[in-house]
C-alpha cells in the first residue's frame, strides 16, 4: 500500500513535468493556429460584444439547435470557442498548484489501478503492455474523436494525443517498474530435472 502511494506520487510528478514541458514551455504553441494582432483584436471585440452576457463557457458557433443556426452552421465558417470573460496573463502561474494536485490524483489512480491488476506477481513486461495498450486506447478515443466527429483541427488534437499518451505511458511504466511487485521465475535447481 505504501509503495503504491509512493508510486502514484512519483507517477503524478512525471505527468506534471511532462505537461509543463509540452504545454507550459514554448512547445505549447506548436498545435495552435495563430491570427495577426488586428485579427485577434477584431475577434476579441466580437466575442466581448456577443458572448459576455452569457458568461464563460464553451460555445458552438453558430448554434445549430435552431433552423437558422443549422443553416449557418452548414454554410460555415464554424467554431468551437472556449470562452473566458475575465482573461488571464499569458504567464499566469496560478494553475500550477491545482494542476499539480490533479496530476498527483491521476498518478495515484494509475498506481492503484495497476496494483489491482498488475500486482500478485505479473512480470514487468505484461504490466508494461497493459500500460501502453490501455493508454493508447484511452487517449486515441479521448483526443482523436474531436477531429473525427467535430471536424476539429487535426494538428492540435494529434499534438494533444502525443503529449497525453506519452505522459501516461511514461508515468505508468515508472510505476510498474519500480513500485509494483513482479513475478520472477525461479531458476531450476541443479538437482531437479529440467
Amino acid at each position: 500500500m505504501v509503495r503504491t502511494v509512493i508510486g502514484g506520487l512519483v507517477g503524478g510528478i512525471v505527468i506534471f513535468v511532462m505537461g509543463f514541458i509540452f504545454w507550459g514551455s514554448p512547445l505549447g504553441t506548436i498545435p495552435f493556429s495563430h491570427a495577426s494582432d488586428p485579427q485577434s483584436a477584431a475577434v476579441q471585440t466580437a466575442l466581448a460584444q456577443n458572448l459576455t452576457p452569457n458568461g464563460s463557457g464553451t460555445y458552438m458557433i453558430p448554434d445549430p439547435r435552431t433552423r437558422e443556426g443549422a443553416e449557418l452552421y452548414a454554410r460555415g465558417p464554424v467554431a468551437s470557442v472556449s470562452y473566458n470573460t475575465k482573461g488571464f496573463a499569458p504567464d499566469d502561474m496560478s494553475m500550477l498548484l491545482p494542476g499539480f494536485i490533479l496530476a498527483v490524483a491521476t498518478g495515484l489512480l494509475m498506481a492503484f489501478g495497476l496494483a489491482s491488476v498488475g500486482g500478485g506477481g505479473r512480470s514487468f513486461g505484461s504490466v508494461a503492455r497493459l500500460v501502453v495498450l490501455y493508454t493508447l486506447g484511452f487517449t486515441l478515443w479521448e483526443c482523436l474523436t474531436n477531429p473525427v466527429f467535430m471536424h476539429a483541427d487535426w494538428r492540435f488534437w494529434i499534438y494533444s494525443f502525443d503529449v497525453e499518451s506519452n505522459s501516461f505511458i511514461l508515468a505508468g511504466l515508472v510505476i510498474a517498474r519500480w513500485f509494483m511487485p513482479h513475478y520472477v521465475p525461479a531458476e531450476p535447481r541443479a538437482d531437479q530435472p529440467a
